[in-house]
């Protein structure tokens, strides 16, 4: 069965809200889970990029500078994060998480995890394989550098740019 980019795309846009919306239930209703969708996405996104700075994690995330340090502040009030001037450039603030930061994260990320299984458990072994294949599959995709150039494109777009299909190498815009 021959698949094509755009349908795979589709399928993505269809299941990753209703994987997200599985996982944020969780969070909801586990007492040790108290933190937000968006707080988990930081902590998630520090683990990965120790040092970031706040601008870094707004990005990412897509808030305002003002809402991510007003997020910030709550997850350093809760001990979870801890902030310090860098001392290359005093207007730079690093980010990192704590150890409590840390175990908070791996403590949710462990009751996500046992909460999909649980999802997933009735499926096939076989389909299990091949969900797993699949996500290294997105992760190799979507790991590299698509982030940027995807963000880069989608600016373009606002400014009468039609998208074309990105390739593996590259991602083009066309006016």
């Amino acid at each position: 069965m021959t698949v094509s980019s755009n349908e795979c795309a589709r399928e993505i846009l269809e299941t990753i809200p209703l994987t997200m919306r599985a996982i944020k239930g969780q969070m909801r209703v586990s007492p040790l889970m108290k933190l937000s969708e968006p707080q988990f996405r930081t902590l998630m996104f520090l683990r990965r990029h120790e040092g970031a700075s706040l601008s870094d994690v707004a990005e990412d995330l897509g808030l305002t500078l003002p809402s991510m340090s007003k997020q910030i502040d709550g997850l350093v009030a809760r001990g979870v994060v801890a902030r310090q001037t860098d001392s290359a450039d005093r207007r730079r603030v690093i980010l990192t998480l704590t150890a409590q930061g840390r175990w908070t994260l791996q403590s949710v990320r462990d009751i996500a995890q046992a909460h999909l299984a649980r999802m997933l458990a009735v499926l096939a072994p076989s389909r299990r394989a091949t969900i797993v294949e699949a996500m290294r599959a997105l992760r190799q995709v979507f790991s590299t550098d698509h982030d940027h150039q995807a963000e880069q494109a989608s600016r373009h777009l606002g400014q009468g740019s039609t998208l074309r299909a990105p390739s593996r190498e590259k991602l083009e815009v066309r006016r």
